[in-house]
């Protein structure tokens, strides 16, 4: 009896055609809550490959999900209704290094943390470091234009990719960008990047490498209100400091991580700040008196800077554990990354600690305080079905507020599914016709992860009708 996986194993080696329940049951899901229908997993190892899978999915009009490492959080890489998973994760190469630029060429499956790594002896980093960058892949990144804790100062991912490969839903293999400064032609890669998947499948990016700094200072800074870190942002950011970067951490987050990383943390601190500056010795040296001058002046009650590289990788290891130990709380966590002003910022804290009252939740804050973006992470029972309903309505209760003060509803995790239905919030309709008909003209059918992104009825004159909604007889 011919399955859904014969036409595929022509194309790939049988190994690297997945349909096997429990693994198809494996991808339909990624980080966030979500859960989808995953009809058949394929594993393509070079852009041909990924074009062959691509083509003959629109012959047999399957819809096609790519998909890095599935560590996003906003349900980006869900399968829908049974469409087929393309995984990027054997396209693991990095292809070549240029350290007179600096840039890389890779392939999406490569690691994000991978790269670093590999031209830390240049002197160099690949600066857009999520906090899941020991799993997370550069082609995830890329489609959801990720960020992390030292894009304040340097930029999230469209800021760093110089050139791309991609293929489209008809299996035409596209270049965008370059290495050129100013390459020929409309430069698309910004509607790229971020792109979810919805445009094509990424199959190689060049990426900007940073020189690694001559100084770095970490500082750890706990305060007895989160009102008076909020303030100490403020007042870091006022005094002219653009810190390399700034996460603030609240006092329920602060105790989950350190009995997991042991880090001497504050755990009787209402909220700390982790703040770290770079540049020249001289720089650094001015910019550290400036936080701690604000650090004193806002009411900190220490100022403790990293003594060594040691206590430093410790520091930051406890911020980028936060999510994992959500898990000495409960089971499940559920997590917008709205962004707000920075001046709104305080204001906001007050409101998501008041939506928790309200929910009978706990909620645990860390974020990228610099920027604003915010990581109120909802900490649940999912076997819990009414106390699932809670966490729904608060999660909407906290995008309302963020959006009503100016904020935007992603900072690095994209929209997905989970943020989908809220882009009216930001979006007129005829912003979001126009995002419809620029998604068309990478992908006419809407063959690429559909679903995602955009709500239905985005397009001028697009119905959305109810089954039997209209009676016998009606006429279209």
């Amino acid at each position: 009896m011919s399955t859904l996986r014969d036409p595929f194993e022509r194309l790939l080696d049988p190994a690297r055609v997945i349909d096997h329940a429990l693994e198809r049951r494996l991808y339909s899901r990624d980080g966030s809550i979500a859960q989808g229908d995953c009809g058949l997993v394929v594993l393509p190892e070079t852009t041909a490959e990924v074009a062959a899978c691509v083509r003959l999915a629109g012959e047999l009009g399957l819809a096609v999900v790519p998909r890095g490492s599935g560590t996003g959080l906003c349900g980006g890489a869900v399968p829908l209704e049974g469409a087929i998973v393309l995984s990027v994760a054997r396209m693991g190469a990095i292809l070549e290094i240029d350290p007179e630029v600096p840039c890389a060429r890779v392939q999406p499956g490569v690691l994000n943390l991978d790269l670093t790594t590999a031209v830390r002896h240049l002197g160099l980093h690949y600066a857009p470091d999520p906090s899941s960058q020991q799993a997370c892949s550069i082609g995830g990144n890329v489609a959801t234009n990720a960020g992390g804790p030292h894009c304040l100062a340097s930029g999230v991912t469209a800021q760093h990719v110089l050139g791309m490969e991609i293929v489209l839903a008809d299996g035409e293999v596209l270049r965008l960008g370059g290495t050129a400064p100013d390459p020929p032609g409309y430069d698309l890669r910004g509607f790229v990047v971020g792109g979810e998947g919805t445009l094509g499948v990424v199959t190689e990016v060049t990426v900007r490498l940073t020189r690694d700094p001559a100084q770095v200072r970490t500082m750890l800074l706990d305060f007895p209100t989160v009102r008076a870190a909020g303030e100490a942002v403020g007042g870091i950011i006022g005094g002219g400091v653009i810190p390399a970067a700034m996460e603030m951490m609240d006092q329920r987050m602060t105790i989950a991580v350190e009995a997991f990383v042991h880090a001497d943390l504050p755990v009787d601190a209402a909220a700390m700040l982790l703040v770290e500056v770079d540049g020249t010795p001289a720089e650094v040296a001015a910019h550290v008196a400036v936080v701690e001058e604000v650090g004193a002046r806002t009411g900190a009650r220490r100022v403790r800077v990293a003594r060594d590289e040691a206590e430093r990788a410790l520091f930051w290891k406890a911020r980028k554990s936060a999510f994992g130990a959500v898990a000495r709380v409960a089971p499940n966590y559920y997590l917008h990354d709205c962004v707000v002003p920075r001046t709104r910022l305080i204001e906001v804290l007050e409101r998501i600690e008041a939506i928790a009252a309200e929910f009978d939740l706990v909620i645990m804050n860390v974020f990228h305080a610099g920027d604003g973006n915010l990581h109120p992470l909802i900490a649940f029972d999912r076997r819990d079905a009414e106390q699932v309903e809670r966490v729904h309505a608060a999660g909407t209760a906290i995008i309302e507020a963020c959006v009503a003060v100016g904020g935007v509803l992603s900072g690095e995790h994209g929209i997905g599914l989970e943020k989908r239905d809220f882009m009216p919030l930001t979006f007129s309709a005829v912003d979001l016709d126009a995002q419809a008909r620029a998604r068309d003209a990478f992908d006419p059918e809407g063959r690429m992860n559909p679903a995602k992104v955009l709500p239905l009825g985005s397009r001028c004159g697009e119905l959305v009708l109810d089954a039997g909604s209209l009676p016998p007889g009606t006429w279209l």
